[in-house]
């Protein structure tokens, strides 16, 4: 008879309850951020966010192109789809873009900075060639491909400059130069100067202002002084204010701003008829394909203001979507920025950023009558391949240095493909025997029999 047993049968086991986890204080709003904040701090998060949201925008582009080009289409005697396979073939060729970018070390990356900032000075001089460039809108930055393909060079400049500007000042970083002010300045301020004043020969102030926000970019990254960097800001001010004086239809944009009724000769008409569109739209919009602005009042409906036909389609409900998704590139741009060790990754992811979400603003800025129009298109979103191209290529950018975090690395090398594999012969029958084998000896250890 067993101690401490009356009727002689072994004592009931007691099963040990082992203490649970700690369930974060607060109410169900705090533990939701709690999670968020820890699916935000995973490894591959920034990785995922800039490829699905990319992704979500230029389809969601592609979509309101074909809507918003339909009726100029028509009207230029064309099919109704004309702008919409244009831009499908410019998202296709984006997308391999994309993916090559993506794919390509950093060290070839860092290798095509001078090539390609010599190739971008190349086709803005020959913008200015009689016979090779070719004005559109009064503004002279295109170069024909033949028939209706033409290709816009300034768009290649941004990428130009953030991959050379990103190279140089790593560089220079690298060397611990940048602690004298020349060596900050020069020659990335002259360069940059050099691009805006061939772009500004052509009369494309929006790239411009673009341009300068990324040379701001890469001086704020790389701790520029207070005084140098009021100084530059005031240079650059000082010049764009000429630019603006010396154009009554510059001065035309930036008095109207805020404006609710086209004015006199209709200057305002297109930011005007853009408030119209949003307004009309509602909190759902009046459904995709039933805007009524398009229909010849609202000018580049498909281009420059395809936020406004967007609005009055999808309503309040779909620009805050459009703004959510750059908002959510945006943020994924400076986790990738901030958590790198490398110095190139580091200012070219900043100014990839910086360029997206600049001109994204810019854009939407001038949609909504806060800021003047520019004449930038909405990144990802608008009709054009010369900006699509270049932006994908960038965002291809972001993904390969996202995938290029220690964390990323790891937590991708960790993967196993889920396809393809041999069930039998092929090394996963090893694995699966020895894990088999480490169960059953766990058992046996236990206990078990």
């Amino acid at each position: 008879m067993m101690p401490g047993s009356r009727t002689g049968r072994p004592p009931a086991q007691r099963t040990v309850e082992r203490p649970s986890a700690p369930r974060p204080a607060g109410g169900p709003v705090v533990r939701l951020l709690i999670r968020a904040r820890r699916a935000w701090d995973r490894p591959l998060t920034a990785y995922y966010v800039i490829l699905g949201a990319s992704l979500l925008i230029t389809v969601l582009g592609l979509v309101m192109v074909y809507s918003a080009s339909q009726i100029t289409a028509l009207q230029k005697s064309l099919p109704g789809s004309f702008f919409f396979r244009k831009q499908f073939l410019a998202a296709s060729i984006g997308a391999v873009l994309l993916l090559v970018a993506a794919r390509m070390p950093v060290k070839l990356h860092r290798a095509l900075a001078y090539p390609m900032l010599a190739g971008g000075l190349f086709l803005l001089i020959l913008v200015q060639v009689p016979g090779i460039g070719m004005a559109v809108n009064g503004n002279r930055n295109w170069i024909s491909l033949g028939g209706s393909f033409q290709i816009q060079p300034s768009e290649f400049g941004k990428l130009a400059l953030v991959l050379w500007g990103a190279d140089l000042m790593a560089r220079k970083q690298e060397k611990r130069l940048l602690g004298q002010w020349k060596h900050m300045l020069v020659p990335l301020v002259p360069a940059t100067f050099l691009l805006l004043g061939l772009i500004m020969l052509g009369g494309d102030m929006g790239t411009t202002i673009i341009l300068t926000a990324i040379l701001f970019g890469l001086l704020w990254m790389a701790g520029a002084p207070t005084r140098l960097f009021v100084g530059v800001l005031a240079v650059t001010a000082v010049l764009g204010a000429l630019a603006i004086e010396t154009s009554p239809h510059r001065l035309n944009r930036l008095a109207c701003i805020g404006a609710t009724d086209p004015g006199p000769n209709d200057i305002c008409w297109q930011g005007v008829h853009g408030i119209y569109a949003l307004a009309s739209g509602g909190i759902f919009g009046s459904g995709l394909g039933a805007s009524v602005e398009k229909w010849g009042q609202l000018p580049e409906a498909h281009t420059d203001f395809i936020f406004a036909v967007t609005g009055e389609e999808l309503g309040l409900a779909g620009t805050l979507s459009v703004v959510a998704l750059f908002a959510a590139l945006g943020y994924a741009g400076i986790r990738v920025a901030g958590r790198t060790e490398d110095t190139f990754v580091r200012y070219a992811a900043g100014g990839v950023t910086t360029w997206i979400i600049a001109q994204a603003v810019i854009n939407m800025g001038a949609v909504l009558g806060l800021l003047p129009i520019a004449g930038v298109p909405l990144p990802l979103f608008s009709y054009g391949g010369s900006a699509l191209l270049p932006t994908m290529f960038a965002i291809g950018l972001l993904i390969a240095f996202a995938r290029d975090e220690p964390a990323a690395r790891a937590a991708l090398a960790m993967r196993q493909p889920r396809f393809g594999r041999k069930r039998a012969g092929g090394p996963q029958g090893p694995r699966r025997w020895n894990t088999m084998r480490r169960r059953a000896s766990a058992a046996r250890s236990s206990g078990e029999r």
